[in-house]
């Protein structure tokens, strides 16, 4: 794995230079039972510059598996679902969840500002919260498996979301 060379700007002036960049996505965590999930999306997140990440419960996350992106990331601690639904009032929201699933993450049109919002492993999304989803999505799986790691699941949701925006069409410029 390569390392990036430090900046000559403080962390501050990074995450300024990053806001510029950030899409108009959003992800929600409902408090993962095991604390390096959350980290893992965290890391993931940073990669595709998403506008905020809403963790919701006071479950902890482990920041060693964020490696390090969780400095450079606006986390919105929310209390609990009522407090993650204020935070997010007026903007779409898109459960991922097979089990109340209406369209596959291919199918679904993604619109500005949404929030995609993922449930614990254990737990999935609450009803609460399902019930203020727009549209709940699945992610389409073959074999006899019931569902995927949460991490790995908030990563492909992420992927397509930015696959669809990405001006060079997913190539890398030369």
């Amino acid at each position: 794995m390569a390392r990036v060379p430090p900046f000559e700007l403080s962390l501050e002036e990074q995450r300024t230079e990053l806001d510029a960049l950030r899409g108009d996505m959003s992800i929600a965590v409902v408090r993962a039972k095991n604390p390096f999930n959350v980290g893992a999306i965290i890391r993931v997140a940073h990669s595709f510059l998403v506008r905020e990440i809403f963790l919701v419960g006071t479950e902890p996350h482990y920041e060693r598996a964020s490696m390090g992106m969780h400095r450079y990331e606006h986390i919105v601690e929310c209390a609990d679902e009522a407090a993650l639904l204020t935070r997010t009032r007026g903007r779409p929201i898109f459960g991922v969840e097979r089990d109340h699933a209406e369209q596959t993450l291919w199918q679904v049109e993604y619109p500005p500002d949404v929030v995609l919002l993922f449930g614990s492993e254990d737990d999935g999304i609450p009803a609460q919260l399902l019930a203020a989803c727009e549209r709940v999505i699945a992610i389409p799986m073959y074999g006899i498996n019931h569902s995927f790691p949460v991490a790995i699941a908030a990563g492909m949701v992420m992927c397509e979301w930015a696959r669809r925006r990405d001006p060079r069409g997913g190539q890398r410029q030369r």
